[in-house]
């Protein structure tokens, strides 16, 4: 099911995905956005009624709608969604941060201040994967960091409403305007504005290929999140972890999408051999069994290592969306890793805490980009402006120097701008 390879015998190409139609998605997507910027709601109707099967002349979830939603929930789950909220607002809370001044001499005074953006777009998928996990995860750090306007799009369901569980989860996290727009559509309708959506600032959430190229097409319109690719997970495991455990994580992944990748790398060849024992008795029992199968047998494997220092490595080129650390000493093994989106501890973390629950937020880099990018947090939602102002007493210790740089540069319009002064 899942091949079992030494370091000498791996290479990174066993776990490349296959390339997509690029270029006939990159057209589709073009056409769409084009559509929607120039005929804005009637090019959203037509879309909606095509893609979704439903009458698309009504695109704002009322609030009657939402309580409407709310009221068929089960309490059960409404007391879930409130309590993982709460927790993801203490751990979103920390983030916050406040601006600095600096005072030096002469009367000069320089700093950094943090503005929270006007217009934020969180895009919800609807369809076969409805996330409620994903609006609050979204949303509540767009909520703290004091975005003015937030709006939330989301495929409508196949009775031309709103998926209950996400309607909720959107009450919850404190969202109340959402559209019933879903697709490539819905990232152009929030990238341009039409008459009834309104222009964004930056457009957040997952999506499918379509989703994610249209983000990626609107980037510099407005800001993106991320481009996201299909989830991945990574475990670090020697003779302390527990096969069964470590199998069920490698399948939760798995079990998203015949895209994703699920890869263990441990000191251990019983380790190994255990894993994949335990990956065929448990995947049978999964609804979904088809799915992590083939996700398992394309992009799955098992690579053993001579030490964790080689695994770490390994990892940090892999640059995994979630890293789990199953080792003795998994603190001091985390002190090594330099590239995971969200990294979990211990043999009791399994990677479905942060998914749903524990507060830091699932939005993470995904296909190696963990290099790089950050898990969505407060930061996202806000920008940095610098301010300074100098005295005239300042201004002329500084002038001679200032006007050097405008000089050297053959700038002469700076230069006099400091001279005008003196």
């Amino acid at each position: 099911m899942i091949r079992i390879l030494d370091l000498a015998s791996f290479d990174l190409s066993m776990i490349e995905r296959q390339g997509s139609q690029q270029q006939d998605i990159e057209e589709t997507v073009r056409d769409i956005l084009r559509n929607v910027r120039q005929r804005k709601d009637v090019a959203l109707g037509e879309y909606t009624r095509r893609f979704d099967g439903v009458d698309g002349s009504d695109f704002r979830i009322s609030e009657s709608e939402i309580q409407g939603a709310i009221s068929r929930m089960d309490p059960a789950l409404i007391d879930v969604l409130e309590r993982a909220a709460d927790n993801i607002r203490a751990f979103h809370r920390m983030q916050i941060r406040t601006g600095f001044t600096m005072q030096g001499a002469d009367g000069i005074t320089m700093g950094q201040r943090f503005t929270p953006l006007q217009r934020v777009g969180i895009y919800i998928p609807g369809g076969t994967a409805a996330y409620p996990s994903t609006v609050l995860m979204d949303c509540i750090p767009a909520i703290i960091a004091g975005v003015d306007r937030i709006v939330l799009a989301t495929p409508p369901a196949r009775d031309g409403g709103g998926n209950a569980a996400i309607l909720a989860a959107a009450h919850i996290a404190g969202v109340g305007e959402i559209y019933r727009v879903g697709g490539a559509q819905a990232i152009a309708a929030m990238a341009y504005g039409t008459e009834t959506v309104p222009r964004v600032d930056k457009i957040v959430g997952p999506g499918n290929i379509y989703v994610a190229m249209a983000k990626k097409m609107v980037y510099g319109i407005v800001d993106i999140d991320m481009i996201a690719g299909p989830s991945d997970i990574l475990i670090l495991a020697d003779d302390t972890a527990i096969p069964a455990f470590v199998a069920a994580d490698l399948l939760a992944q798995a079990e998203h999408d015949v895209l994703s990748r699920a890869i263990l790398l441990t000191t251990s060849r019983k380790m190994a051999e255990n894993v994949r024992d335990e990956l065929k008795k448990q995947c049978d029992l999964l609804s979904r069994a088809h799915i992590a199968k083939k996700s398992i047998e394309q992009y799955g494997v098992i690579v053993i290592c001579d030490t964790i220092g080689q695994a770490v490595a390994l990892s940090d080129t892999i640059a995994p969306e979630h890293l789990e650390i199953c080792t003795e000493n998994a603190d001091d093994v985390m002190a090594l890793v330099r590239n995971a989106g969200s990294i979990f501890l211990g043999n009791y973390t399994p990677e479905a805490l942060g998914d749903y629950f524990a507060g830091p937020n699932h939005t993470l880099p995904t296909e190696g980009t963990s290099r790089f990018f950050s898990p969505l947090s407060v930061d996202d939602f806000v920008k940095k402006s610098s301010f300074l102002s100098y005295s005239r007493q300042a201004l002329v210790k500084a002038a001679q120097p200032v006007m050097a740089f405008a000089h050297a540069e053959q700038l002469q319009a700076h230069a006099r701008s400091i001279e005008i002064r003196l």
